[in-house]
């Protein structure tokens, strides 16, 4: 039976109202860089602040790297993830899934799932397990995030680890998701090490106001 929202949405749906909560709240969830606003609701990175440098300034074509140009909605969660885990997604991965399938459906447009993120951190990231990585081999400027491209791990920032780790408890609970001994024994020192804060708060709020849930991991810390 699928969790009962008071207003269940599709990914499509999802992204709209995100716009609108983290303008108020503009910051991408990895790098910390700020949000800015262009025509047409359009929302791209401002990366001199932040450091952020892109890992690849063009592609393997040789044309601009548009992705590291602009804002992308992330599963933290990813889709692969949560999705491989259902039987639509054995038949027709996630088209079928989306097309056929309730349950990927409310769990794709979670907003508690969704967080705005640069297009190429995003893609990089893909559906990498969060790890630990020894070292600290920085590849998008003063960005903290590593990523392992031959082991599939990333490594994203301390003070964003324990809004991961809520994340997943969330997915557990709300959907079933299935973690593995290793990631809950690695989510549960991140819920430890980073607490939840006044801004994680503050947009849960937003996303429980519209979405009619909440995630139980992080509101029993909001006052």
């Amino acid at each position: 039976m699928l969790p009962v929202f008071s207003q269940a949405l599709t990914f499509s749906q999802a992204k709209k109202q995100l716009k609108n909560i983290y303008k108020a709240n503009p910051e991408t969830f990895y790098c910390g860089c700020a949000i800015k606003w262009q025509a047409k609701k359009k929302l791209v990175p401002v990366t001199d602040d932040c450091g952020y440098k892109p890992r690849n300034a063009k592609t393997k074509k040789g044309k601009i790297n548009k992705r590291a140009k602009r804002i992308e909605w992330e599963h933290v969660v990813p889709a692969w993830e949560f999705g491989h885990q259902l039987q639509c997604w054995q038949t027709g991965k996630r088209k079928y899934c989306s097309d056929n399938s309730p349950k990927f459906k409310q769990m794709e447009g979670d907003l508690h799932n969704l967080v705005p993120a640069i297009g190429e951190v995003n893609g990089d990231r893909s559906n990498f397990k969060y790890s630990m990585i020894p070292g600290e081999a920085r590849v998008y400027g003063q960005c903290d995030a590593e990523v392992n491209f031959k082991g599939k791990e990333f490594e994203p920032a301390p003070n964003i680890q324990g809004n991961i780790a809520r994340t997943y408890f969330y997915f557990e609970k709300q959907y079933g998701l299935k973690i593995s001994r290793k990631q809950r024994q690695l989510f549960t020192a991140w819920d430890k090490t980073d607490p939840v804060d006044a801004d994680e708060c503050k947009i849960h709020h937003e996303k429980a106001k519209i979405q009619g849930n909440e995630n139980p991991f992080v509101s029993k810390s909001c006052s």
